[in-house]
């Protein structure tokens, strides 16, 4: 499998992490994965709904350095 792509939406505020996530999941396949790094608090939140409400899979999240990673899975 290919390496995650990376989003980088640390220092952007609500809703933006999320409409970054939402623009790259609509361009790649089925099954790819993702991993989008943010360090607005609200992201705790609005990242796992949007994953449950458009069927994506949240793999794993993290936290390093002042960001949260969560690790995404395209929906099939």
């Amino acid at each position: 499998m290919a390496d995650p792509i990376l989003i980088d939406a640390r220092d952007l505020l609500c809703p933006l992490p999320v409409l970054r996530l939402r623009k790259v999941l609509a361009t790649i396949a089925p099954g790819a994965e993702v991993l989008l790094s943010a360090t607005d608090p609200a992201a705790h939140v609005d990242v796992p709904h949007f994953c449950a409400e458009q069927g994506h899979t949240l793999l794993e999240t993290s936290e390093a350095d002042g960001a949260t990673t969560f690790h995404i899975r395209r929906r099939a």
